[in-house]
């Protein structure tokens, strides 16, 4: 519930800076150096962005951080526009969060705070990216990760270093904010806050005009609402497969090989015996005498345990070594030493004294190289697949790094090159509803749509250790609306839509107008001349409608920023229609008598304080430092990459 407070000062895109500054670093979407130049007009030529001290952001750098975080959130919602992520302020919050960095990393250099390469060191060697299997710091993943993305080390370390500098300057000014009662309850009361009010639909099919609008009407509506219309970027796929299966005859081992590997584990294929016990740990000699005793005159030792509050405890097919590593040596000696049904003990163990009765006996016989030459064959030739494919796909992997390209390695190495239709991030076709991307498709989408056009092929798992593909994107077609004719009747519907949602805004303000004047919302829903559906009663209480994540409708959410007695009109969206909503009912909240929620909200909103603290001491610095920022470098950013995303101005 308390997530309300949080959507209060955090943007959409808050989550989405803290990835572009800590997780970004670990998928190596990490720019270079900052460059320097004057203030000009062109994106790309060197001018400046913003300036502290010594330390200059170019213009440049700034698009490209844009252009990666905007990609970033078309992951996630392939079908966000540009012009939608800068109207939602994603490109000025892009621009501030690097101007802070820019600005602490001057104050550092004011103030003598230096980050150390062993530091630098350490946070690389946590980067998942960056791990082996074992989770081990891996040069090779580091290095080849690198040259994937066309990173050099040296920007990496100052991503990194920046990094961590925002963190060592800005998190103590957070720490240790405490908030008072006074300054809690008002917010604490605000979740337990209840409103009720009565809504109305204004549909916009409840207007549709039979009448066809002209050519040159629907052309125009159709020209100022590209927008709606756009396709999201399509691309066609151009992949090759590599399949462990292809090295199946040349992993068939030898006799040789199968020979040396059962004499390498011998161990496992020769006679051995296994012991299932019961065990029984007990505090004191005496205690576990007396239970011996009783055992020994007829009783299990289970049942015995039990009569002492205690529990045997049970253990099947113990090997020799097994059984040593838990009991002890000792133990081990004397339960192998003994028959079934021997009571072993009491012997002093590392927890106590040990009781361990021998519940069986197992023996299993020496295995012959024939009887295991099935197994063995199995073993080597999943072993043998395996490093031929890691020796076959580093080849590739080393062809492409030496500047290959896709195709001369696809036909160097006797690849065969596959093309997807052209097909959106999703895996979904513009012109065939039903297609579905297949299995080696399906894992190639989200890496060849984060690639650029010229960028080198890639290598890309379609099943760890046994499917590989080496893609790279084909035919990139750019999202655009497409051509009024194709999608004529679909533009004719929304037009209909968007005339009937005219009339509809119409009708709700006069209807609005009404009820301000004292009318019922009923009465004037009744009185409108056309038929439309009931007014409904809707509310709750605001920790329960914004409770989690969830984002309560907007009919309802506007209950809650509306003052008592009083009618607003909204959209509902689509262009489907008008709400008329009227706030009934106000039942305050108090949370005075609950301090477990008073706690709850002063960790929350100590959190929101501690960031705020963060923000103006980095303003402060950027005022004391001087920070210069050209005033038209985030519209500069937007009209370029308009032009080079989605054809926008």
């Amino acid at each position: 519930m308390l997530s309300v407070f949080r959507s209060f000062i955090r943007s959409k895109f808050g989550a989405l800076f803290a990835i572009l500054f800590l997780g970004v670093i670990a998928a190596a979407f990490i720019l270079g150096d900052l460059s320097s130049g004057q203030f000009g007009n062109s994106i790309g030529g060197g001018g400046t962005a913003a300036k502290a001290g010594s330390y200059k952001l170019s213009e440049s750098e700034l698009q490209d951080r844009v252009q990666r975080v905007f990609e970033n959130a078309r992951r996630s919602n392939p079908g966000i526009q540009i012009g939608d992520f800068f109207a939602q302020g994603g490109g000025k919050q892009v621009y501030d969060q690097l101007v802070a960095s820019l600005t602490l990393r001057a104050f550092a250099d004011d103030q003598g705070v230096h980050i150390s390469k062993r530091l630098v060191d350490a946070q690389i060697a946590q980067i998942p990216a960056f791990q082996d299997a074992a989770g081990n710091f891996s040069n090779d993943n580091f290095r080849a990760l690198l040259a994937r993305e066309r990173l050099t080390e040296q920007a990496l370390r100052d991503d990194i270093s920046r990094d961590i500098l925002q963190r060592q300057l800005l998190s103590p000014v957070g720490l240790g904010v405490k908030l008072t009662d006074s300054l809690v309850l008002p917010y604490a009361s605000l979740l337990l806050e209840a409103r009720q009010g009565t809504v109305a639909a204004i549909p916009a099919v409840a207007f549709l005009d039979e009448k066809t609008p002209s050519d040159a009407q629907l052309a125009d509506f159709y020209k100022k609402n590209a927008s709606r219309f756009t396709i999201p970027e399509q691309r066609r796929i151009r992949y090759a497969v590599i399949d462990a299966e292809r090295f199946a005859q040349a992993a068939q081992p030898t006799d040789a090989d199968i020979s040396t590997y059962y004499s390498q584990n011998k161990a496992t294929y020769a006679a051995r015996q296994s012991r299932s016990v019961e065990q029984l740990v007990l505090p004191t000699q005496a205690g576990a005498k007396a239970i011996a005793d009783q055992v020994k005159a007829g009783k299990s030792l289970a049942d015995a345990a039990r009569g002492a509050g205690l529990a045997a405890a049970t253990f099947a097919d113990q090997s020799r070594e097994a059984l040593t590593a838990s009991a002890g040596k000792t133990v081990a000696d004397a339960v192998f030493a003994g028959k079934q049904g021997d009571l072993i003990g009491p012997i002093r163990g590392s927890l106590g004294w040990l009781l361990v009765r021998v519940t069986a006996v197992k023996e299993t016989p020496a295995r012959p190289i024939a009887a295991v030459r099935d197994d063995i064959v199995a073993a080597l030739r999943v072993q043998k697949e395996k490093q031929l494919l890691t020796d076959f796909t580093g080849k590739i992997e080393d062809a492409i790094a030496d500047g290959g390209t896709f195709d001369e390695v696809v036909k160097d190495n006797g690849l065969k090159l596959e093309t997807s239709p052209l097909v959106l991030a999703t895996g979904k076709q513009v012109k065939d509803s039903a297609f579905t991307a297949g299995p080696d498709l399906q894992p190639l989408l989200a890496p060849v749509f984060s690639m650029s056009a010229d960028d080198d092929a890639q290598l890309i798992p379609i099943a760890a250790d046994k499917r590989y593909a080496l893609a790279a994107p084909g035919e990139i077609v750019a999202a655009a609306p497409p051509p009024l004719a194709e999608v004529k009747q679909l533009v004719l519907a929304q037009y209909k839509l968007n005339e009937g949602s005219q009339k509809a805004k119409a009708l709700a303000e006069q209807i609005q107008a009404k009820v301000a004047k004292g009318a019922k919302l009923a009465d004037a829903i009744a009185q409108a001349g056309v038929k439309l559906p009931a007014p409904q009663m809707l509310g709750g209480r605001r920790a329960d409608i914004m409770r989690g994540q969830q984002r309560p409708p907007a009919e309802v959410a506007i209950l809650f920023s509306m003052a008592a007695n009083t009618v607003k009109t909204l959209p509902i969206g689509q262009d489907r229609g008008y709400f008329v909503v009227q706030l009934n009912k106000i039942e305050r909240g108090d949370a005075k008598g609950q301090p477990d929620l008073l706690n709850q909200v002063r960790t929350q909103l100590s959190e929101v304080v501690g960031q705020e603290y963060g923000q103006q001491f980095e303003r402060a610095v950027e005022k004391d430092l001087g920070v210069t920022r050209n005033a038209k470098a985030v519209d500069q950013v937007r009209n370029a990459l308009a032009a080079t995303n989605s054809g926008e101005q």
